[in-house]
């Protein structure tokens, strides 16, 4: 199994819920971030006035799923979510060694 962390521009989110309703990935969890990446994030400048920080918002989007299908999610959202621009996001790929689901004791993906 495989936790993917998904980070992305919140304006993506819908394109990913349908990727992962897709793949049939059957929980998530989002959470509102702030941050930035290697660009730091984006400086606005007015008349040569430096004018706000560089946290951008993003949305993480958290998945456990078995080791197919995560190959797929993860080929669909560089497919689907890319623009090509900085802060596009990135896929953070953790392996998982069990899930127990707590109301009927089931485990490994069974619990998903």
């Amino acid at each position: 199994m495989k936790k993917l962390e998904i980070i992305i521009r919140p304006e993506r989110l819908d394109d990913l819920k349908t990727i992962l309703n897709s793949c049939n990935a059957h929980g998530l969890m989002i959470t509102n971030i702030m941050g930035y990446g290697s660009q730091k994030g984006h400086k606005q400048a007015y008349n040569g006035v430096d004018f706000g920080g560089n946290l951008l918002p993003k949305v993480k989007v958290e998945t456990i799923v078995d080791d197919d299908t995560a190959e797929k999610i993860i080929d669909l959202v560089i497919e689907e979510i890319n623009t090509g621009l900085y802060g596009d996001g990135k896929i953070f790929v953790y392996d998982v060694c069990d899930a127990v689901r707590i109301r009927t004791g089931e485990r490994g993906v069974d619990a998903l």
